[in-house]
């Protein structure tokens, strides 16, 4: 790691931290653009990025597992899902070009600007009831992690979490659950690919991790502070801004070739 960058990356992956805790993603919306604006590939980029989320969702995950709020079979469902998809995008990720890596994740980003919203918005018929948990569906949604993690270098946890919500009738606390396991098992999943091929920097990944991991465990005690609302019209704000400059790097790289 060039260790110049130190300076930079200590404050930015703090930043991701704070975000990551108060917002309830990975991190992964956060590094990429950070990563890129410092000069890495695309590839670098993204996958340096799914690095830094691994220490980032451990510790969450880890408290649920340690209170017990993470059902067995529904966390092992998502877990697999995730864990096969995390492995099998990381390596299909290969072989596209960065231009269209970062297209692919502007259209993510510009699909959670529109899909997040508050459980206030949601129709009657939509809100989640508890109901015993769908395995496979479970599975199917950690394998959407998966693709995020593996080819697009983002969790996606704002993806599963309204799937689950929508789809599955699953609890928004218990989906939030569900969403930071399966972000561990995916990107884990996809790191050990990304290191063994050479496309991750691991040392910038764990810099940003460890401090990003600072950040969200003192943002995310202060979370219940903040409106719902206004958690939701920032997450928006933000998705909308990185949809709009991860489109523009990829339209200067197809010009750029």
């Amino acid at each position: 790691m060039p260790w110049s960058l130190l300076p930079l990356l200590l404050p930015l992956g703090l930043l991701a931290g704070l975000l990551s805790g108060l917002l309830g993603i990975g991190g992964g919306l956060v590094f990429s653009p950070l990563l890129l604006l410092i000069g890495l590939s695309p590839h670098a980029a993204l996958a340096t990025s799914t690095v830094a989320i691994v220490p980032t969702t451990f510790g969450g995950t880890w408290a649920h597992v340690r209170n017990r709020t993470l059902p067995r079979k529904g966390g092992l469902a998502i877990a697999v899902g995730a864990a096969a998809g995390g492995g099998l995008f990381s390596q299909l990720g290969l072989g596209l070009q960065g231009w269209l890596l970062l297209a692919l994740q502007a259209g993510m980003y510009g699909l959670l600007s529109v899909v997040i919203r508050s459980r206030g918005s949601l129709p009657a018929a939509l809100e989640p009831r508890e109901r015993p948990r769908d395995l496979v569906g479970l599975a199917s949604v950690g394998a959407v992690a998966g693709l995020a993690s593996g080819m697009l270098g983002v969790g996606g946890g704002l993806v599963m979490v309204p799937l689950m919500v929508r789809l599955l009738a699953v609890p928004v606390h218990l989906a939030i659950r569900f969403s930071t396991l399966a972000v561990l098992t995916a990107s884990t999943m996809a790191s050990l690919a990304f290191v063994q091929d050479g496309r991750a920097l691991l040392p910038v990944g764990l810099v940003l991790g460890g401090m990003a991991a600072l950040g969200a465990q003192w943002s995310a005690k202060r979370l219940n502070k903040v409106p719902e609302e206004r958690l939701v019209w920032l997450l928006r704000a933000l998705t909308l801004f990185l949809a709009l400059d991860s489109g523009r790097r990829a339209l200067q790289l197809v010009l750029a070739g």
